[in-house]
Protein backbone atom coordinates (compact mmCIF):
# COMPACT_ATOMS: atom_id res chain seq x y z
CA UNK A 1 0.00 0.00 0.00
CA UNK A 2 0.86 4.05 -0.38
CA UNK A 3 1.86 5.67 2.79
CA UNK A 4 3.04 9.24 3.24
CA UNK A 5 6.15 9.74 5.01
CA UNK A 6 7.97 12.59 6.77
CA UNK A 7 11.45 12.00 6.32
CA UNK A 8 12.27 15.09 8.33
CA UNK A 9 11.13 18.74 8.62
CA UNK A 10 10.13 19.94 4.93
CA UNK A 11 10.72 16.59 3.55
CA UNK A 12 7.92 14.27 2.24
CA UNK A 13 8.21 10.64 0.32
CA UNK A 14 5.29 8.46 -0.70
CA UNK A 15 6.41 5.26 -0.12
CA UNK A 16 5.24 1.48 -0.80
CA UNK A 17 5.08 -0.89 2.45
CA UNK A 18 3.47 -3.30 3.19
CA UNK A 19 -0.33 -3.54 4.52
CA UNK A 20 -0.66 -3.76 8.61
CA UNK A 21 -2.18 -7.13 9.94
CA UNK A 22 -4.11 -7.36 13.07
CA UNK A 23 -2.91 -8.79 15.78
CA UNK A 24 -5.26 -9.95 19.10
CA UNK A 25 -7.56 -6.84 20.00
CA UNK A 26 -6.28 -5.07 16.97
CA UNK A 27 -8.25 -3.69 13.72
CA UNK A 28 -7.29 -2.88 10.11
CA UNK A 29 -9.54 -0.07 9.04
CA UNK A 30 -9.36 0.83 5.36
CA UNK A 31 -9.11 4.84 5.17
CA UNK A 32 -11.91 6.24 3.02
CA UNK A 33 -11.32 9.69 4.24
CA UNK A 34 -8.45 11.57 6.05
CA UNK A 35 -8.28 15.19 6.73
CA UNK A 36 -5.21 17.46 7.38
CA UNK A 37 -4.61 19.20 11.03
CA UNK A 38 -2.18 22.50 12.35
CA UNK A 39 -0.18 20.33 13.93
CA UNK A 40 0.40 17.89 10.78
CA UNK A 41 1.60 21.34 9.25
CA UNK A 42 3.36 22.91 12.59
CA UNK A 43 5.62 19.43 12.67
CA UNK A 44 6.21 19.51 8.90
CA UNK A 45 7.98 22.93 9.18
CA UNK A 46 9.31 21.79 12.19
CA UNK A 47 9.57 18.55 13.72
CA UNK A 48 7.49 17.57 16.83
CA UNK A 49 8.89 16.23 20.33
CA UNK A 50 6.85 13.24 20.14
CA UNK A 51 7.18 12.45 16.50
CA UNK A 52 10.89 11.57 15.58
CA UNK A 53 11.59 11.09 12.00
CA UNK A 54 11.10 9.22 9.71
CA UNK A 55 7.41 8.67 10.78
CA UNK A 56 4.25 7.46 9.50
CA UNK A 57 2.14 11.07 9.03
CA UNK A 58 -1.69 11.98 9.52
CA UNK A 59 -3.87 11.27 12.46
CA UNK A 60 -7.38 12.61 11.72
CA UNK A 61 -9.40 9.42 9.33
CA UNK A 62 -12.26 7.35 9.10
CA UNK A 63 -13.30 4.22 7.22
CA UNK A 64 -14.21 0.73 6.78
CA UNK A 65 -12.94 -2.09 9.02
CA UNK A 66 -11.05 -4.54 6.93
CA UNK A 67 -9.61 -7.30 9.11
CA UNK A 68 -10.64 -7.42 12.90
CA UNK A 69 -8.54 -9.66 14.80
CA UNK A 70 -8.93 -12.52 17.65
CA UNK A 71 -10.68 -11.17 20.35
CA UNK A 72 -12.40 -8.55 18.88
CA UNK A 73 -16.28 -9.08 19.30
CA UNK A 74 -17.73 -5.63 19.00
CA UNK A 75 -16.94 -4.87 15.62
CA UNK A 76 -16.94 -6.92 12.38
CA UNK A 77 -15.60 -6.32 9.06
CA UNK A 78 -17.47 -4.30 6.62
CA UNK A 79 -18.79 -1.60 9.46
CA UNK A 80 -17.86 1.98 8.99
CA UNK A 81 -16.03 3.77 11.86
CA UNK A 82 -14.45 6.99 13.11
CA UNK A 83 -11.75 6.33 15.19
CA UNK A 84 -9.96 8.94 18.24
CA UNK A 85 -5.88 8.28 17.33
CA UNK A 86 -5.04 7.42 21.38
CA UNK A 87 -6.12 6.46 24.49
CA UNK A 88 -5.05 6.29 28.23
CA UNK A 89 -3.86 3.48 30.11
CA UNK A 90 -6.51 3.72 32.52
CA UNK A 91 -4.32 2.28 35.58
CA UNK A 92 -1.98 5.62 36.37
CA UNK A 93 -2.70 8.08 38.90
CA UNK A 94 -3.45 10.29 35.99
CA UNK A 95 -5.99 7.94 34.62
CA UNK A 96 -7.35 7.37 38.02
CA UNK A 97 -8.17 11.30 38.59
CA UNK A 98 -10.03 11.83 35.73
CA UNK A 99 -7.12 13.17 33.29
CA UNK A 100 -6.24 10.83 30.96
CA UNK A 101 -5.36 12.99 28.53
CA UNK A 102 -2.21 14.09 30.55
CA UNK A 103 -1.29 9.69 30.72
CA UNK A 104 2.00 9.29 29.64
CA UNK A 105 0.77 6.10 27.47
CA UNK A 106 -1.76 8.42 25.78
CA UNK A 107 0.76 10.36 23.51
CA UNK A 108 3.29 7.52 23.52
CA UNK A 109 1.00 5.50 21.83
CA UNK A 110 -0.58 7.67 19.55
CA UNK A 111 -1.66 5.75 16.07
CA UNK A 112 0.36 7.83 13.55
CA UNK A 113 -0.27 6.62 9.46
CA UNK A 114 -3.65 8.28 8.58
CA UNK A 115 -1.81 9.62 4.67
CA UNK A 116 -2.11 5.45 3.60
CA UNK A 117 -4.47 3.13 2.30
CA UNK A 118 -4.71 1.18 5.90
CA UNK A 119 -4.12 1.96 9.22
CA UNK A 120 -3.42 -0.84 12.17
CA UNK A 121 -5.84 0.54 15.01
CA UNK A 122 -4.07 -0.95 18.38
CA UNK A 123 -6.28 -2.68 21.32
CA UNK A 124 -6.26 -0.13 23.81
CA UNK A 125 -7.98 2.18 21.20
CA UNK A 126 -10.35 -0.32 19.50
CA UNK A 127 -11.56 -0.44 23.52
CA UNK A 128 -11.73 2.78 24.05
CA UNK A 129 -12.41 5.22 20.89
CA UNK A 130 -13.53 3.38 18.01
CA UNK A 131 -17.15 4.76 17.11
CA UNK A 132 -19.55 3.53 14.53
CA UNK A 133 -20.09 5.73 11.84
CA UNK A 134 -23.31 6.78 10.89
CA UNK A 135 -24.35 6.24 7.55
CA UNK A 136 -25.51 9.96 7.27
CA UNK A 137 -22.50 11.39 8.43
CA UNK A 138 -19.51 11.42 5.49
CA UNK A 139 -16.31 9.91 5.99
CA UNK A 140 -15.00 13.30 5.92
CA UNK A 141 -16.86 14.70 8.69
CA UNK A 142 -16.07 11.09 10.40
CA UNK A 143 -12.99 12.17 9.95
CA UNK A 144 -13.33 15.19 12.48
CA UNK A 145 -13.75 13.03 15.53
CA UNK A 146 -10.34 13.62 16.78
CA UNK A 147 -9.89 17.89 16.46
CA UNK A 148 -13.73 18.25 18.14
CA UNK A 149 -12.90 16.14 20.60
CA UNK A 150 -9.94 18.08 21.72
CA UNK A 151 -12.30 21.19 21.20
CA UNK A 152 -14.80 19.47 23.41
CA UNK A 153 -12.56 18.89 26.17
CA UNK A 154 -11.12 22.31 26.81
CA UNK A 155 -14.93 23.55 26.19
CA UNK A 156 -15.71 21.66 29.73
CA UNK A 157 -13.33 23.14 31.31
CA UNK A 158 -14.86 26.63 31.14
CA UNK A 159 -18.11 28.03 32.23
CA UNK A 160 -19.92 29.54 30.08
CA UNK A 161 -23.25 31.29 30.34
CA UNK A 162 -26.60 32.86 28.30
CA UNK A 163 -25.17 36.40 28.86
CA UNK A 164 -21.35 35.94 28.68
CA UNK A 165 -19.45 37.90 25.80
CA UNK A 166 -17.04 34.80 24.52
CA UNK A 167 -13.91 36.19 22.33
CA UNK A 168 -12.32 33.57 20.06
CA UNK A 169 -9.04 34.54 18.58
CA UNK A 170 -7.91 32.62 15.77
CA UNK A 171 -10.14 31.58 12.98
CA UNK A 172 -8.21 28.30 11.81
CA UNK A 173 -9.85 25.30 12.08
CA UNK A 174 -9.57 24.74 15.88
CA UNK A 175 -11.37 28.30 16.50
CA UNK A 176 -14.00 27.74 14.26
CA UNK A 177 -14.96 24.27 15.80
CA UNK A 178 -14.82 26.43 18.94
CA UNK A 179 -17.34 28.66 17.59
CA UNK A 180 -19.63 25.96 16.51
CA UNK A 181 -19.45 23.94 20.27
CA UNK A 182 -19.63 27.45 22.03
CA UNK A 183 -23.20 28.50 19.72
CA UNK A 184 -24.41 25.41 21.63
CA UNK A 185 -23.74 26.77 24.98
CA UNK A 186 -25.97 29.93 24.06
CA UNK A 187 -23.73 32.37 24.76
CA UNK A 188 -24.60 35.87 24.62
CA UNK A 189 -22.30 37.01 22.57
CA UNK A 190 -19.52 35.62 20.11
CA UNK A 191 -16.73 37.49 18.91
CA UNK A 192 -14.19 35.62 16.03
CA UNK A 193 -10.90 37.13 15.65
CA UNK A 194 -8.90 35.85 12.57
CA UNK A 195 -8.03 37.08 9.52
CA UNK A 196 -8.22 35.46 5.34
CA UNK A 197 -11.14 36.01 4.04
CA UNK A 198 -12.40 32.06 3.65
CA UNK A 199 -11.85 31.88 7.46
CA UNK A 200 -13.88 35.09 7.89
CA UNK A 201 -16.55 33.65 5.86
CA UNK A 202 -16.59 30.97 7.41
CA UNK A 203 -16.80 32.26 11.11
CA UNK A 204 -20.29 34.32 10.13
CA UNK A 205 -21.75 31.27 8.35
CA UNK A 206 -21.48 29.31 11.55
CA UNK A 207 -22.82 31.99 13.30
CA UNK A 208 -20.24 34.10 14.98
CA UNK A 209 -22.31 37.27 16.15
CA UNK A 210 -19.19 39.70 15.43
CA UNK A 211 -16.17 38.98 12.94
CA UNK A 212 -12.99 40.74 13.00
CA UNK A 213 -10.55 41.45 10.66
CA UNK A 214 -7.21 41.77 13.15
CA UNK A 215 -5.34 41.96 9.53
CA UNK A 216 -6.92 45.08 9.08
CA UNK A 217 -8.25 46.04 12.73
CA UNK A 218 -6.85 46.76 16.02
CA UNK A 219 -8.97 43.72 17.59
CA UNK A 220 -8.20 45.16 20.94
CA UNK A 221 -9.51 48.01 20.88
CA UNK A 222 -12.30 46.91 19.06
CA UNK A 223 -12.71 44.07 21.66
CA UNK A 224 -12.78 47.07 24.25
CA UNK A 225 -14.94 49.14 23.00
CA UNK A 226 -17.53 46.50 21.61
CA UNK A 227 -17.58 45.68 25.30
CA UNK A 228 -17.57 49.18 26.72
CA UNK A 229 -14.17 48.78 28.29
CA UNK A 230 -14.94 45.78 30.59
CA UNK A 231 -12.98 43.18 28.38
CA UNK A 232 -15.03 39.45 28.05
CA UNK A 233 -16.50 37.08 29.75
CA UNK A 234 -14.30 34.54 28.45
CA UNK A 235 -11.15 34.57 25.92
CA UNK A 236 -10.41 31.72 23.93
CA UNK A 237 -6.70 31.83 22.30
CA UNK A 238 -6.40 29.37 19.24
CA UNK A 239 -3.30 30.88 17.54
CA UNK A 240 -0.21 29.03 19.49
CA UNK A 241 1.09 32.77 19.49
CA UNK A 242 2.68 34.08 23.21
CA UNK A 243 1.91 37.59 21.95
CA UNK A 244 -1.67 36.49 21.56
CA UNK A 245 -1.71 34.52 24.86
CA UNK A 246 -0.77 37.80 26.43
CA UNK A 247 -3.72 40.23 24.67
CA UNK A 248 -5.91 37.33 25.53
CA UNK A 249 -5.31 37.72 29.39
CA UNK A 250 -5.49 41.69 29.12
CA UNK A 251 -9.15 41.13 26.94
CA UNK A 252 -10.34 39.05 29.76
CA UNK A 253 -12.82 41.08 31.89
CA UNK A 254 -12.91 41.16 36.27
CA UNK A 255 -13.57 37.58 36.77
CA UNK A 256 -13.03 36.79 33.12
CA UNK A 257 -12.05 33.25 32.11
CA UNK A 258 -9.14 32.50 29.82
CA UNK A 259 -8.57 29.67 28.07
CA UNK A 260 -4.77 29.48 26.08
CA UNK A 261 -5.44 26.04 23.93
CA UNK A 262 -2.82 27.24 20.52
CA UNK A 263 0.33 25.34 21.36
CA UNK A 264 3.31 27.59 21.24
CA UNK A 265 6.54 27.23 19.41
CA UNK A 266 8.98 25.14 22.66
CA UNK A 267 10.58 27.50 24.79
CA UNK A 268 8.00 30.58 24.19
CA UNK A 269 7.88 32.82 26.95
CA UNK A 270 4.85 34.82 27.99
CA UNK A 271 4.92 37.78 30.24
CA UNK A 272 1.41 37.40 32.82
CA UNK A 273 0.47 40.52 34.42
CA UNK A 274 -0.09 38.68 38.00
CA UNK A 275 -1.32 41.72 39.63
CA UNK A 276 -4.01 41.77 37.27
CA UNK A 277 -4.46 37.98 37.46
CA UNK A 278 -5.03 38.52 41.07
CA UNK A 279 -6.69 41.63 41.88
CA UNK A 280 -9.20 41.19 39.00
CA UNK A 281 -9.99 37.46 39.89
CA UNK A 282 -9.25 35.98 36.49
CA UNK A 283 -9.02 32.48 35.67
CA UNK A 284 -6.17 31.03 33.11
CA UNK A 285 -6.89 28.04 31.80
CA UNK A 286 -4.73 25.16 29.50
CA UNK A 287 -6.20 22.30 27.92
CA UNK A 288 -4.35 19.43 26.05
CA UNK A 289 -5.58 16.82 23.94
CA UNK A 290 -9.18 14.86 25.14
CA UNK A 291 -10.11 12.06 27.61
CA UNK A 292 -12.39 9.51 26.59
CA UNK A 293 -15.45 11.03 27.60
CA UNK A 294 -14.52 14.08 25.48
CA UNK A 295 -14.31 11.90 22.64
CA UNK A 296 -17.55 9.92 23.40
CA UNK A 297 -19.34 13.43 23.31
CA UNK A 298 -17.88 14.70 20.21
CA UNK A 299 -18.73 11.43 18.58
CA UNK A 300 -22.10 12.24 19.52
CA UNK A 301 -22.43 15.68 18.41
CA UNK A 302 -21.23 14.53 14.92
CA UNK A 303 -23.62 11.54 14.78
CA UNK A 304 -26.26 13.85 15.82
CA UNK A 305 -25.50 16.54 13.17
CA UNK A 306 -25.10 19.06 15.85
CA UNK A 307 -22.31 20.47 14.08
CA UNK A 308 -22.05 21.90 10.19
CA UNK A 309 -18.04 20.61 10.24
CA UNK A 310 -18.07 20.44 6.46
CA UNK A 311 -17.68 24.12 6.34
CA UNK A 312 -14.54 23.39 7.65
CA UNK A 313 -13.27 21.26 4.62
CA UNK A 314 -12.04 23.54 1.71
CA UNK A 315 -11.06 20.49 -0.94
CA UNK A 316 -10.22 17.12 -1.41
CA UNK A 317 -6.87 16.10 -3.13
CA UNK A 318 -5.93 12.47 -3.54
CA UNK A 319 -2.90 11.23 -1.24
CA UNK A 320 -0.22 11.20 -4.63
CA UNK A 321 -1.16 15.06 -4.14
CA UNK A 322 1.23 15.50 -1.13
CA UNK A 323 3.15 18.09 -2.18
CA UNK A 324 -0.02 20.08 -2.85
CA UNK A 325 -1.50 19.63 0.17
CA UNK A 326 1.11 20.97 2.59
CA UNK A 327 1.80 24.11 -0.10
CA UNK A 328 -1.72 25.11 -0.01
CA UNK A 329 -1.66 24.49 3.74
CA UNK A 330 1.48 26.66 4.36
CA UNK A 331 -0.48 29.70 2.17
CA UNK A 332 -3.15 29.68 5.23
CA UNK A 333 -5.86 30.21 2.35
CA UNK A 334 -7.42 27.10 3.12
CA UNK A 335 -9.04 25.83 6.38
CA UNK A 336 -8.78 21.96 5.99
CA UNK A 337 -8.28 19.59 3.52
CA UNK A 338 -9.35 16.26 2.98
CA UNK A 339 -7.06 13.51 1.93
CA UNK A 340 -8.36 10.29 -0.46
CA UNK A 341 -5.98 7.69 0.13
CA UNK A 342 -6.58 5.99 -3.09
CA UNK A 343 -6.43 9.63 -5.21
Amino acid sequence: MRQLVLLEPGRLTLRDVEPPKAAAGELIVRIEAALTCGTDLKTYRRGHPKWPTPTPFGHEFSGIIHEVGAGVSQFKAGQEVMVAPTAPCGKCQHCLRGYGNLCDYTMSTMMLGAYAEYIRVPAHIVKTNVYLKPQRLSFLEGAALEPLSCVVYGDEQLNINENDTVVIIGAGPIGLLYLMVTRLRKAGCIIMVGRRNLRLAAARSLGADIVIDCANTDYRAEIMRLTNGRGADVVIECTGSPEVWEHSIALACRGGQVMLFGGCRPGSQVHLPMNRVLMDGITIKGAFHYTPSAAKRAQSLLAEGSLDVKQLITDTHGLTEYKTIFERLDSGEVIKLGVDPRG
